[in-house]
């Protein structure tokens, strides 16, 4: 009988499992941000590489727009929407988010109707405030309705604590995100609305005879920059959500609570080049690799098997990785008889300044017990063994 390893006997558990090794207090404590609140995310594992204050609830301004966009981008992915479908700038959404409100704004006039694809770049590329209650209105009835949508949407996605009262951002003090909740936006945006994630890179619209540019700063420097969006109102500060990606690296960072434009730009491509350079992705296993050999008690093998179902991958520092441990524990031997997947152990990693990190390792085939008589005689030597 063949020893069949676990990725040709239960696929199903065959996935990428990233073991995330996000930095802990004492390595934060060795880099300095002028935010307020901060959070530098790894966009393929999603591990936490720095944080300040970053599950701390906060005013989000203007990046409230990635969940407007969210519930967007979302209709559109369930064909529920058309990006040629057709939205009306009510007088409402004129009056408090056009020309005459004097916040960020499209210039669309009011009663106008406007394609969706071109209120997506009014809101992206210029953060238009009408362009957003004309979202909102279009696919809820109301700013407020939709608020509500985008909150119970927020908690599905993970975003337990934050709480919306409007589309644009608008000052509300009971309208609250994270720099988390906000970085765990950014990566549902970029890996499972991808489709629509382009726009983000836009550099400038015109509508209405009215040409703005992109207001995120990272994207004109040349560093892998691609997205996403800039906030600010008199209560949050200056504040940012950028993702870049570099050699097949991808990072999201959210910055808020910044005194200036600039103090914003230079802030955002500091904490991005610090992430690039101190951290690094490891494979340490791949899908069903074989982590040890268990020794067995009364089976027709002696020996099992003792596999990952997914692929194990670190985000370290280069520091932490040259004293990174790598221990199996099980109770052994394992008793006959054993199937294949059975849990039957934990492989725990520990490196300096990171969380220790444990999960568990399965039995990489099936071993069938021995005979009645097989296990006399095992016992019996067992028993000799032991005196």
């Amino acid at each position: 009988m063949s020893i069949r390893l676990l990725k040709h006997v239960l696929p199903s558990l065959i996935a990428t499992f990233f073991l995330i090794a996000a930095t802990s207090a004492s390595w934060a404590g060795a880099f300095e941000t002028k935010a307020a609140y901060a959070v530098l995310m790894d966009g393929e594992t999603g591990a936490i590489l720095f944080e300040k204050e970053g599950d701390a609830l906060m005013a989000p301004a203007s990046m409230t727009k990635l969940m407007t966009m969210t519930l967007l981008f979302e209709a559109l992915k369930e064909g529920r929407l058309k990006l040629t479908d057709k939205f009306t700038i009510s007088e409402d959404a004129w009056r408090r988010g056009g020309a005459a409100s004097g916040s960020s704004t499209m210039f669309a006039e009011v009663n106008s109707r406007i394609a969706v694809e071109d209120l997506i770049r009014g809101v992206i590329i210029q953060s238009g405030n009408d362009a957003c209650i004309a979202i909102a209105e279009g696919l809820a009835g109301s700013e407020s309705a939709f608020a509500e949508e985008m909150t119970r949407r927020a908690h599905e996605l993970g975003l337990d604590r934050a709480t919306f009262r409007n589309s644009t951002g608008w000052p509300d003090p009971d309208h609250r995100m994270t720099a988390q909740d906000l970085a765990i936006l950014a990566r549902h945006h970029i890996y499972e609305l991808g489709d629509y994630y382009h726009y983000y890179s836009e550099s400038d619209f015109t509508w209405n005879g009215i040409s703005q540019s992109n207001r995120n700063p990272l994207l004109y420097l040349g560093i892998g920059v691609d997205g996403l969006k800039t906030g600010h109102t008199n209560e949050s500060g200056y504040g940012l959500v950028a993702s870049a990606e570099r050699n097949g690296r991808r990072l999201i960072l959210v910055i808020n609570g910044l005194d200036s434009e600039k103090e914003r730009a230079e802030e955002g491509e500091r904490l991005l080049q610090w992430g690039f350079r101190e951290f690094k992705a490891y494979d340490l296993y791949a899908a069903g690799e074989v982590v040890e050999n268990a020794q067995v008690w009364q089976g027709v093998y002696d020996l099992v098997p003792l596999v990952v179902a997914k692929e194990v991958k670190l985000i370290l520092t280069r520091a932490a990785r040259r004293d990174m441990n790598v221990t199996v524990n099980f109770d052994g031997p394992i008793p006959a008889p054993i199937q294949a997947g059975q849990e039957v152990g934990t492989l725990t990693v520990t490196a300096p300044d990171t969380p220790t990190q444990t999960f568990a390792v399965y039995a990489g085939a099936n071993v069938e017990q021995i005979g009645l008589f097989g296990r006399a005689v095992s016992s019996l030597l067992q028993m000799i063994e032991n005196k």
